[in-house]
């Protein structure tokens, strides 16, 4: 019986108009499926007209601009509930869904279904039951003494994952399903055993220790940046907030 990370996985990713979950939006997003390592994969694309102005510095990292989004996006409300159905599919299948930085991509994901669905991610589907395998947390994790910057980008030169078109939705969502194969080869006597359910598990602890590493990195630097702790999904902020 082959091992996990040889066999069915999914990958998701946006391209959005900043890095706030709380208030930026999603311009673009694709799932990846891929039945096996080696097999063709599925891909879907949405394209979105997210009803802000899209900022420049966004621009210029994934070359959507305001006019090919007026002019060839879609209304955020249809393609948001085919954005969460489609996860929701995999999910329903069991396939483990690959999300790099998850608690960016399916926070901000959530926050637009509230703002457009009047729903929550876990409307779709039951965050118990979405398994999620994210490669910057099972990367550090699993080599954490390794010096350098963990960007998909870099973590594609260090697995010898090609990346071609870096910050198109579709191509980053590949690339991340590609590491986390590689992850798995090279680590395998470490993963192997574990089912992607117990390795979602070991996740969230793995990602709340990072992130408190990291926490006392600022605090001892002097800086008053917060890390959450939270993993896949960051919390709703209290409503006075």
């Amino acid at each position: 019986m082959s091992s996990w990370f040889e066999g069915p996985l999914a990958a998701f990713d946006t391209e959005t108009t900043g890095i706030d979950v709380e208030h930026d939006r999603i311009v673009s997003a694709a799932l990846v499926v891929q039945r096996g390592a080696g097999v063709l994969p599925e891909v879907r694309r949405w394209l979105v007209s997210p009803g802000i102005p899209v900022p420049r510095a966004a621009t210029e990292i994934h070359g959507l601009t305001d006019t090919h989004l007026q002019r060839h996006g879609r209304w955020p409300a249809p393609v948001m509930d085919e954005v969460a159905r489609a996860l929701a599919e995999q999910t329903a299948r069991g396939t483990p869904v690959v999300v790099m930085n998850a608690p960016f991509d399916l926070t901000l994901l959530d926050r637009e279904l509230k703002r457009h669905r009047n729903a929550t991610l876990a409307t779709y589907l039951s965050l118990r039951a979405l398994c999620v395998l994210d490669p910057r947390v099972l990367d550090k994790h699993l080599d954490r003494y390794r010096k350098g910057r963990r960007t998909l980008t870099d973590l594609c030169a260090h697995y010898g994952v090609e990346l071609t078109g870096a910050h198109d939705a579709a191509a980053d969502a590949m690339a991340s399903l590609e590491v986390v194969r590689a992850v798995g080869r090279r680590f395998s006597a470490r993963l192997e055993k574990l089912t992607p359910s117990e390795l979602h598990a070991r996740q969230t602890v793995w990602y709340a220790a990072q992130a408190r590493g990291l926490q006392a990195w600022f605090a001892l630097n002097g800086s008053d940046e917060v890390c959450d702790p939270a993993w896949p999904l960051r919390p709703d902020l209290p409503a006075a907030a």
